[in-house]
Formats: C-alpha cells, structure tokens, sequence
C-alpha cells in the first residue's frame, strides 16, 4: 500500500537522520533499574495456576487492542512508517480483538480465551518477560503474553510510583498529549493543523482553567472524603515521582518515545530537550479531559430551547410545545431502561413553564466564540487534517456536550446464570487509537489490589477492571448535571448594554466577567506541516458558570451561561476510583454502592461478585430549587440557583445516594448509554432517548432469553453482546415499518420491488454488517445494506422537513443529528452549530447512539394505525396519509438504489472511494507514529471485559493437584508426569505418540473438585475428557469436548467429591503426543 500523504512527508523529513539516530537511540531496550530484591524482601504474585489472592479461577478475560506497548522509539516509528515493523506488544491484541467478528456465533465456554485475553492476577514463573525495580519499595514484572506491567509494592507509596513509572513506560507521549489538551496548549505542543485546534478549543470552551485553578484542585484534595484525601494526595505525589523517573531513565538511553524528536522536541543527536517533567496539576487537566469526554451531561438547554421556539413559531405554543415535548423525548415511555424493575428515581421533571424558564428571543441567539486575533494559518480553517495523522485522531476526541456517550454493559444475574453466579460481559468504548488512552495494569499494594484499565495519565488506579473477588465497569451517564442561566448584561455605572458587554447583573450588582485566555503559536515540524499561525483562546467566566451563548430576551441583552457541578473539581471523582481499588470496601453489592457514590461523573456503574450484581447512577447531582426547570435556559435570581449554592467557591448541595438510580440482584442489567431508570429525565439537550434505542439490540435478546428460562454461561453472553455490536439498529428496528408502508399496496415497479426483496432479506438475517467470509472484505447482504445506507438521510428528509418546516427542521438537527452510521458517512442534512467531529467522525466503531430512528418508528407506526406513546400529536410522513407517506418512501427509495456506491462510500486516506467493507471498518487513528492494520467493523468496548467469579474471599481456592502423587499411560524421557503438577510452567509432561493417554492425579482422600485447568503444550488434544473416581477404578466424566483448540483451558463442571483426577486425550490435534505445561484442581 503506497503511503499516506503525511507518511511520505514524515519519512522525508527524519529519512535523512535515521542513521544519526540509529547510532544514538539504537532500538527501545528495557529501562535501566533498581537490581531486584530477593523473594523475601519483596513478595510478588507469581503463580502456575492462580494467585491466592484471585478468586476469579481463570474465568476473567480482557482485552485491548491494538496493544500494551504505546512508547516507540525514533528507529521504531521510522521503521513502522517505511517497512511496517512494529515494536513487540504494540499490536499483539489486535487480531484477537478482531476475530471474534468472525467466532462469536455459537461461541463455548472453552473458547472464550481464543478472543480475550486472561486477566488473572500474577505472573506464572515461565511467563515473565521482564521482571526490575524502578526503586526499591515496589516491583515490576512484565508477562510475555501481552507485556502488562503487575506491580506490586511494599509500601503504598511504591505502588503508586511502580503506577507512574510503568505508566510512562507505556504511554508517555500519550500522557503528554493529554496534560497539553487539558490546558487548552495542544497547537503549540503538537501543531497547528485544524484537528489539534478543534480538540483544544473544545476544551477550552468547557474547562477553561489559570495555572491557579489547576493547582488549587490540587490543594483541596487533601480535605475530600477524610483520610482518602490525604492519601489520594500522598499517592498522585508519588505517581508524578515515578513518572518523572521514568523521563530521567529514557533520556538518560535516549530511548524516550520518537514522537518527541518528530514534533521538534528532542533533538536526536544532541539530546537536548525531551520530554518535561510532570507536575500534580497534569493530573487535574487530564482528569478534565476525561471527564469532560466521557463523564459530563447537560448544558444544552439552548439547543432545546430553540426546538421550542421554533416549534411555536410553526404549531403555536399549545401544539408546538407537544411536539417539542415528543422529540425531545425527555421522559418517553417507550425508551429502554437498564432499571426495569419498576423503580422509580424522579430527576430533571419540571413544568415546561415553571417560573425559572427563559426563552431567548427569536433570531437573536449565538454561539460564544472562543477564538481572537488569528494570525497565519489559524486564519484558515479548511487546511486538510491530512497536514498531521495525529490531528485528523485527536478530532475524534472533541468535546461536545450533545454528543456524549459509548460504552456498553450486559450483565446476568446467579439466579438467570448456568453457574449461578453472575456474569458480565462490559465494557468502555473510548474510541480507537494508537496507542489507545487506556492501558492494562496490575496495582498491589497496602489498601489496593485489582487489575484492568486506566486511562493514560491517571493509571495511579484501576479505573475499570477486577478487584480480587468482584469486577466493575461504566457506561458514560450523560445525565444532566450542567443548567444553563439567562443572565441580563450590565454597564458598570449605568448604560446601555450591548449582547457584547462583558458585564453582567448577579445578585443585584453589575459584576465584570473573568477573563480566562490563552495566546497560542504554532510552527511547522517534521510531524505537522501546517504553516505558522498563532491565536487567542478566551472563555468568560461568571458566578453562574462559562458564557456559551449571547442573545437577548425581550430586547435586553443576555449572556447565556453553563454551570457544570464538577467544573473546578476535576480529581475529586478519584477517591470513588481509590475506594474501587481497595478490596475492603468493595465486598459486597451494598459496599460497591457506596463507593460509586464518590464519584462525582456522571457514569452508570456495573458490579459482579460471587454471589451478587448491582448497578449504581453516579454523578453530582445538584439539588434545583422549587419553580427550576433545568431543561431549558433559567433566570439568573437567587430564587433559581441551587440550594445552598455558594458562588465563591461553586459549591452547592447535592443529591443523596439514595436519589441516585441503583438496584442490587435484578434479573438482568443492560447499558449501551440509554435512559437509567424510570422518570429520571434525559439531559436538557439529549434527544435520544427514543422509542428506538441501540440499547434495544441488548435489552430484547436479554429479556426473550430469561423469559424462556434460559440460563447464560460467560460465552452465550458473549455472543449475545457481540451480536448486538454487529446489527444495523435503523435496520433491525426500522426497517420492519418501512417495509410495511411501501407493502401495504403492491409494488408495481420491478427494479423498487427488487430493492424491497433484498432489504428483505437482510433483515431477515438479522440486518448484521458482516462479511461473507473471513477476509473477503465484502459484506453479506452488500447491496441491500449500499441502499439502506444512502436512502436513510433521504427518507428522514423526505417524512419530515417539509412538515416541520426549515426552520423547525434544522432546530432538530441541531439538537440530535439525522444519522450515525459505522462509517460517519451518509449524514445527510447536518447541524449549523458548532459540533463534536466524533459525529461525523469516520472508522470509528462506536455507531447508532445518536439518530432519528426513534422518531422514524413512531411516525411510521402512527401512520400505520399502530399504537403510539408519546406521539407528538400529529404525523409528519405523507402528512398521515398512508398512501402518500408510501409514495415518499418509494421515491426516495429509487433514488438511493441508483446513487452510486462512490458517492455514498466516498473515499478518505484509508479506503478507495465506493469500498463499503473498508469505509465501516475501524482504523485506530494513531496518537504517535505507529499504524496498524486496519479491522472489521464492530460496535463494541474498546477495552472489555468477560468475567463471572466462582469463589470470594474465604472459600478455599488452594490447587489441589500441586505436588500430589500423579501417574500417566506413558511419558517421555524427562518429560514424566510429575511434571504436570510441580507448580512450574516451564516444565511439562508429554506422552507418547498416540491416542488415548491419560494423565491421573491422586489429592490424597476424597475432596471437592469442581473446576480443572489445563496449560497445554503446542501438542494438545483435539478431543479429550476430564474424568473423576473415588478409588481410582471407577471413573464419571464430568466434562468433555470433541474440539479442542490449546492454550489454557479453564474448565468448570458441577462440583463433585473425588480422590481422583484424570485427563483422558483421545485424539490428538498433532503428530505428537498429548503435552500438558500443568494440570490444576480446585473445589470451587
């Protein structure tokens, strides 16, 4: 494949030092460290089987592509780019993350570990590839399989430094992106091109802060949550010390990650600059970042507040303000819940016209600019994201409040589990990346012990993973924790005020804005060629929040502002994360309840133990005073600001636990960012919340197996979770009523009645993208899916906008766009707001959160006759006449059948212009300056989990087999049986060359044993059984398999009492015999 633009540029800027800095940098070697202490000194997990602190007994799996290793050296970035090399443990989950598009169906338990990685805690001895002390209180040992970091320090304070080392090892250049992105300095760090200025002014227009705001949120640390905050200081304390030492070690072997040379940052012959030493707030402008990504709600009551003014201009108020009410769907009863066991959690509800509400005057409102004074190419906004690969990636992290979400969850309760004890299958999706913001780490250590993901820059804790006998995860909440002030303009001694002025009235005194800048230069370097520009970033704070908007109400200028609950508080949702981290305090469902309460985002949380599943809603819900209508724009009076609010230091009183959506043992739980609970309203701005959801694709397949009394193992939830991330929602949900309004008189035209018999069908077959064969790169169904594709965007049209009228029509794409399909293609009409790119964002995976097929069902179902909930009050396709709604249908159905695929799957740097496989496929954009290959589409977790645990702390988890008499039909010379259980990886027993070999281990006297686990050998049996006796001449099969595939088999059964163990390979997969690294056996 010929190189990109950018590639062709980068190789022929640093070509021509590539041998200077052979000899300099040489290839990326194991960091220089402390000698290893001895076993006595410092005890690390290191385990053949499992580790006696992990109740998980093999059945936690992971995984995150493209790999752990996210630092490359210079020669390694240059050799990426011109021969495609890749550094060990980049891209080493890709493909593992990737099959399951293709082994997902009929998926069995002993074939879960063929897609996802094992996650248990420790190291086995033959599986450590790197094992040093970056100081002397703590311990790092690297596995071979994927090069996770497992941490484990004496002290507290060793782990946390072990955290910030192994961090930086990892991702470093990426740790640097984000402290720049969070200060609003991206341009001048990694350049000018449009995809960096369009990231930091996102940020910047949502979490604008001095060198003094960052570090006064890290001074208040100290006082949150007693102790915790004393130790969550202590801990980001020692973070920051060990990332530090990690930038002295790499400078010092001039192996620090090669992106620092590219974007004019390091000189590779000289040495001199590098990378900059971290400092606390790095972690609070990160944190900012984060959150704001993922973990924010609300604010975009204007956005609704002029579907509603459009609405009355079209309808009248009585009229108009139904159908605002029916697309805004705040409340609509025909949305998916994860709560849906009648609970009832009221938050956001108000009277349309309580007393607090303001409507901008028609025409008058504007989107605060954030950008002065540009010079150069700043002055240039269309310059192609092709000048810098890294800026067209970091597009897809813009911050947008009314484009939030990703994530999914599924979780089965013990009472609906074959094990009976529950099961989830969850997950982040945070996009794609190279390397990806998460990272993978084990963290033990005094008060902590769990493994999973952390976001880079703040991996001091495990933000998503498993603990030693229970598992959490999230799903982005987006609930409504921002509101939006009406706040009149003032002259400071009287005046006229202009919507300029940047004074305003607050308490009954004219008070100046604050002014919160930045001048930002950019110039050009080897990474990013845009031209030299520079610009001034300004946001203007009140004591009600950031300006956003400016307008005016009944003539009188206005300034429109956000108030976010966590703005100013970026790190205090770490002490939740701290409490995750430590085992005392996440026993049980009720404990884990408690813990999430502590963190302040906005995120649906999702937890597992042995016996127990819980959900928990958490977020800083601010308390609204009596006449509030929070989901549009309120008068800026003391009357409706929140209870208790304190405008010196933004604080307020805020919603109890008990406020807050959560649930312990309900049958099932399901997530993919929809509406939590029963008349907990959707956001101000949140329009999706529809009568069709993709949480749909979860909740119906969940809900139809439990109803049929079927029971989930960890892999048909797997399948089931997978399934959903392939179906098409418009397709699956939609097109049903399509079909039946273009049916409900015969088609007469052959070519549309073709178009309807192949749409048909692939939604017969379940409307998935998928292809026909593994690698053919063409989909299934490819024609039917082209169609759909283009008619979307032109049926939308042609229903609604000559009923709701221009104005009408754009106020609701403002709001929710019309389409967001796997390629970010085909959007159709689109807002004319300033909004996130990750809208429109291509090759991105995440699909079908935000679009207007919820309101495509309900019109169509209402002309139809069908019942509707919540209808708006009128239908709006053909204007309710069926036959003329039908008449739109089919013509916009002809002319998607004959829009060329090049026109409906334009080309882009990545794929050739009508190639439908590649335009939906993921590409993971890249951060630094390695690529990778690119995979099928799937809309899926980026970092997910398959966990279900069998035993908690206190159930007796010893291997039963280590060290116990043991016999075989045959051995190898050196290779005897004993082998097998001596508790060493490295060691193994392998039997002769032929079929039917046993392997029999004797546990000394009649014990429980309900689960074995088998470490094969590349000579593995294809078919074999696990056999139990009581004297060792009888034998029960308890478990057995006719496909086996190697590896590491977990195997559980119904707990049996037994003296005696047995693996009985019939047939080999091999010429060889039957080779087994180890046999385990446990009770639970």
């Amino acid at each position: 494949m010929p190189a990109h633009p950018a590639t062709r540029r980068l190789l022929a800027g640093a070509t021509a030092a590539l041998a200077v800095a052979t000899a300099l940098v040489g290839v990326s070697s194991p960091a220089t460290a402390t000698p290893v202490p001895d076993a006595g000194t410092l005890a690390v997990n290191v385990a053949s089987a499992f580790a006696g602190n992990d109740y998980c007994l093999g059945e936690c799996s992971e995984i995150l592509p493209p790999g752990q290793n996210g630092n490359a050296t210079l020669v390694e970035v240059l050799g990426n780019q011109a021969f495609g090399t890749l550094p060990r443990h980049s891209a080493d989950q890709l493909d593992t993350y990737a099959n399951l598009v293709y082994g997902y169906a009929g998926l069995r338990e002993d074939q879960v570990s063929t897609f996802f990685r094992d996650a248990s805690f420790g190291v086995a001895p033959g599986q450590v590839e790197r094992d040093y002390s970056p100081r002397s209180d703590v311990r790092i040992v690297r596995d071979r399989t994927n090069g996770v970091p497992h941490i484990t320090g004496t002290t507290r304070g060793g782990t946390m430094y072990g955290a910030g080392y192994a961090g930086a090892e990892d991702r470093l250049f990426t740790m640097d992106l984000l402290r720049h992105v969070g200060r609003g300095t991206l341009t001048p760090f990694a350049g000018g091109a449009p995809g960096n200025r369009a990231l930091e002014q996102s940020v910047w227009r949502t979490s604008p802060y001095t060198e003094a705001d960052l570090q006064a949120q890290v001074n208040a640390l100290r006082g949150k949550g007693g102790t915790r905050g004393e130790q969550l200081y202590a801990d980001v304390q020692e973070y920051v010390a060990g990332v530090n030492a990690y930038i002295q070690t790499c400078m010092a072997n001039r192996n620090c990650p090669g992106e620092y040379v590219l974007t004019g940052h390091l000189d590779a012959i000289t040495n001199a600059g590098g990378p900059k030493p971290f400092v606390m707030t790095d972690l609070i402008a990160i944190a900012g970042v984060v959150g704001g990504l993922f973990g924010g709600g609300g604010g975009t009551e204007m956005q609704s507040a002029l579907v509603r003014i459009a609405a009355r201009a079209k309808f009248g108020p009585t009229d108009g303000d139904r159908v605002w009410n029916a697309f805004r769907g705040q409340n609509d009863p025909e949305t998916v819940l994860t709560l849906h066991d009648g609970q009832s959690f009221p938050y956001g509800d108000a009277a349309p016209n309580a007393p607090s509400v303001v409507l901008p005057d028609a025409g008058s409102a504007r989107v605060e600019p954030i950008v002065t004074d540009q010079t150069g190419s700043a002055t240039t906004a269309t310059t192609s994201n092709r000048s810098s690969e890294l800026a067209a990636a970091l597009s897809g992290l813009t911050i947008d409040p009314a484009h939030r979400g990703m994530s999914n969850a599924a979780v089965v309760s013990a009472a609906h589990s074959a094990t009976g004890h529950p099961i989830a299958v969850f997950g982040p999706q945070t996009g794609y990346f190279s390397p990806q913001l998460l990272m993978v780490q084990e963290l033990q250590g005094p008060g902590i012990s769990a493994r999973g993901a952390a976001f880079a820059g703040l991996n001091l804790y495990v933000l998503l993973g498993r603990g030693q006998d229970y598992a959490w995860s999230a799903t982005s909440s987006i609930h409504d924790i921002t509101d939006t002030y009406a706040m009149p303009l003032c002259v400071p001694g009287g005046g006229t005020p202009t919507p300029a002025s940047n004074h305003y009235l607050f308490r009954g005194q004219c008070l100046a804005m604050e002014e919160l800048s930045r001048v930002n230069r950019w110039t050009p370097t080897v990474a990013d060629s845009t031209a030299a520009g520079s610009y001034k970033l300004v946001a203007w704070r009140t004591k009600l929040g950031l300006v956003g908007w400016r307008g005016t109400v009944g003539g009188v200028p206005h300034a429109f502002t956000q108030l976010r609950s966590t703005y100013g508080r970026e790190a205090d949702s770490a002490i939740g994360f701290q409490m995750f981290n430590d085992p005392t305090q996440m026993g049980s469902a009720e404990a884990f309840l408690t813990s999430a309460n502590n963190v302040e985002y906005a995120f649906n949380w999702f937890y597992v133990n042995s016996t127990q599943s819980a959900y928990f809603n958490s977020g800083l819900n601010p308390v609204r005073a009596a006449g509030s209508n929070p989901n549009l724009p309120m008068k800026a009076e003391r009357a409706y600001e929140w209870q208790d609010f304190d405008p010196a230091t933004g604080t307020a009183r805020y919603a109890p636990r008990s406020a807050h959506p959560q649930s312990i043992n309900q049958d099932y739980y399901i997530s993919w960012n929809n509406k939590q609970a029963k008349d907990f309203g959707a956001a101000d701005g949140n329009f999706s919340f529809g009568a069709v959801h993709r949480g749909d694709l979860l909740d119906k397949p969940m809900k139809a197996a439990i109803s049929a009394g079927r029971k989930f193992d960890r892999a048909s939830l797997t399948e089931l979770v997978q399934r959903a991330g392939l179906t098409d929602l418009r397709g699956a949900e939609v097109l049903g009523e399509l079909i039946r309004v273009l049916e409900s008189q015969p088609v007469t035209d052959s070519a549309l009645a073709t178009e309807i018999t192949r749409l048909k069908a692939w939604r017969q077959a379940g409307a998935l993208r998928v292809e026909t064969a593994k690698g053919s790169k063409v989909y299934q169904h490819a024609e039917a899916i082209r169609t759909f594709d283009a008619w979307w965007p032109l049926l939308v049209r042609g229903m609604f906008r000559d009923q709701l009228g221009t104005d009408l029509y754009q106020s609701v794409i403002n709001a929710m766009q019309i389409n967001e399909s796997p390629s970010g293609l085909q959007q159709g009409d689109v807002s004319n707001l300033p909004s996130s790119a990750n809208s429109a964002q291509t090759h991105k995976g995440s699909a079908f959160q935000y679009g207007w097929w919820g309101y495509v069902d309900k019109d169509l179902r209402a002309v139809l006759g069908d019942p509707v909930a919540g209808d708006p009050g009128r239908t709006f396709c053909g204007a309710g006449n069926l036959g003329t709604c039908r008449q739109v249908l089919l013509d916009t159905l002809r002319t998607a059948s004959t829009t060329p695929a090049a026109q409906t799957y334009p080309g882009d740097a990545t794929c050739a212009a009508g190639d439908q496989w590649c335009a939906d496929a993921i590409v993971q954009s890249p951060l630094g300056g390695i690529k990778h290959a690119t995979i099928a589409w799937q809309n899926r977790p980026t970092y997910q989990q398959v966990v279900s645990f069998p035993a908690r702390r206190g159930d007796a988890v010893t291997n039963l087999a280590t060290g116990r008499p043991v016999t075989a039909s045959s051995s190898q010379l050196g290779n005897g049986a004993a082998r097998a259980v001596d508790g060493d990886l490295n060691t193994r027993w392998a039997s002769s060359w032929s079929d039917n070999q046993w392997l029999r281990v004797d546990l000394g006297s009649v014990r429980q044993v309900g689960r074995v686990a088998l470490a094969w050998e590349s000579a593995y049996a294809r078919s074999y059984r696990i056999e139990v006796s009581d004297d060792g001449a009888t034998w029960r099969t308890v478990w057995s398999t006719t496909a086996g595939d190697g590896g590491t088999d977990v195997l559980t059964f119904a707990p049996q009492q037994a003296r005696y163990v047995r693996v009985y390979g019939l047939t080999r997969a091999t010429t060889y015999g039957f080779s087994l690294w180890e046999l385990s056996a446990y009770a639970q």
